[in-house]
C-alpha cells in the first residue's frame, strides 16, 4: 500500500495451486511414465502476475491480490506462497464448501511442451463498496484476467464520468477472449488470439484493430518468437530469447504480464517495457513451475538490454503518446 493507504497496483483474477511433474514423454493411453520430478507451487494468470510485480518492482508499494478460493488445504497454501513474495492477500476472500482452483500440469521435457489439467475455483465477485472495490478503484493500475475482468467490469461501469480511474491491463491469453472490451488500457492477447478475433491480418493492421476498439496500448505475445506492441508512436516488436535455456514455459505469459505492469509502473516507454517483459519472460522459463524461475529487476533489464524493442512502423508527427501519465 502506498502513503494514503492505496494499493499502487491490484491484480483480480485466478490464484490456482498446481502440481507440474516433468517427464521423459508424455504417457500413451493407459500407460505409466516416471516422473523425473514432481514440484508443487502457487500459480494462475493474475496471482503469478502478481508474483512477477513483487520480486521486479521491490521499490513499489507491495501489490494487492483479490481473488477466491475455497475452504480446503489448498487454500492455506495459496495464501502462504504469495504472502512469502510479498503480495497483500487480505483481499482474497474464501468460499465455504468450494475447492480451491488446481491444476495438474504435465511437462514434456525432451519436447518443451506441456499439458494442462485444471479444477476450476469458486466465481470471483466484488462488492461495490467492499474493501477489495475500493482497493480496484483506487489503484495506479489494474491487471485483470478471465475471472477478474467481469468482476472489475461493473466496479468501472459504475465511475461518473470524468472520475479518476486506474488504468487497465487485460491478461487476454487464456480461453476465448475475443475482440478488446471496452474500458481497456493496456490489451494484451496472444498474437493467435488476436488473428482469431480480427481475421487475417499482418501484424500492423491487427494491433491498429485492437487499438481501434478503445485500448490505449495494445501488446500482442508469440511464444518463443517475442512480441509486438502498438501504441500513439508506431508498432514496435522485440525477437524471442533463444539463448535463455528452457524448461518449462508454464508461467511465461503471467510473468510477461506482471513484469509489463511493472514496467509501466515505472514509465517505461512502450518500447522499453516490451522488452523488459519479454526478458523477464523468457528467464521465467529456466524452472519447472510458473514461479521458481522469476527472475529480479537487475538481471531482467541486463536481458532486456541485449534485445531491445526495434520500430517497425511510426506514426505521423504530431501524434502523442501518454504513457506518462501513469
Amino acid at each position: 500500500m502506498s502513503a494514503d493507504g492505496a494499493p499502487d497496483a491490484v491484480f483480480a483474477g485466478a490464484a490456482v495451486w498446481d502440481t507440474v511433474a516433468q517427464l521423459p514423454r508424455f504417457p500413451a493411453a493407459d500407460g505409466r511414465v516416471l516422473a523425473e520430478e514432481i514440484v508443487e507451487s502457487g500459480g494462475g494468470p493474475a496471482a503469478t502476475a502478481a508474483v512477477a510485480y513483487a520480486r521486479l518492482a521491490p521499490d513499489r508499494p507491495r501489490p494487492a491480490l483479490i481473488a477466491a478460493v475455497g475452504d480446503d488445504h489448498r487454500a492455506a497454501l495459496i495464501r502462504e506462497g504469495l504472502a512469502a513474495e510479498n503480495v497483500d492477500t487480505s483481499q482474497i476472500v474464501t468460499v465455504p464448501g468450494s475447492p480451491s482452483a488446481s491444476c495438474v500440469i504435465l511437462v514434456d521435457r525432451p519436447r518443451g511442451s506441456r499439458a494442462i489439467c485444471t479444477r476450476p475455483g469458486p466465481a470471483l465477485r466484488i462488492d461495490p463498496g467492499s474493501a477489495a472495490a475500493r482497493a480496484v478503484l483506487s489503484a495506479r493500475i489494474v491487471l485483470v484476467d478471465h475471472l477478474g475482468l467481469p468482476a472489475v467490469e461493473p466496479l468501472l461501469a459504475g465511475l461518473p464520468e470524468g472520475a479518476p480511474r486506474p488504468l487497465v491491463c487485460q491478461d487476454a491469453g487464456n480461453l476465448a477472449i475475443g475482440r478488446c472490451p471496452a474500458g481497456i488500457d493496456v490489451f494484451v492477447p496472444t498474437l493467435d488470439a488476436l488473428r482469431e478475433a480480427y481475421g487475417e491480418r499482418d501484424v500492423t493492421a491487427l494491433l491498429d484493430a485492437a487499438r481501434a476498439d478503445g485500448a490505449r496500448y495494445v501488446v500482442a505475445t508469440d511464444g518463443p518468437n517475442g512480441a509486438y506492441a502498438a501504441d500513439d508512436l508506431g508498432v514496435h516488436r522485440v525477437e524471442g530469447h533463444h539463448d535463455v535455456e528452457v524448461r518449462s514455459t508454464l508461467g511465461a505469459g503471467d510473468v510477461f504480464h506482471g513484469a509489463l505492469v511493472a514496467a509501466l509502473a515505472h514509465a517505461l516507454p512502450l518500447p522499453e517495457a516490451l522488452a523488459y517483459a519479454n526478458a523477464a519472460a523468457a528467464l521465467s522459463c529456466r524452472a519447472l513451475d510458473g514461479r521458481g524461475g522469476i527472475p529480479d529487476d537487475a538481471e531482467t533489464r541486463a536481458l532486456a538490454a541485449r534485445l531491445p524493442a526495434i520500430p517497425l512502423t511510426r506514426r505521423p508527427a504530431g501524434s502523442t503518446d501518454e504513457q506518462g501519465a501513469m
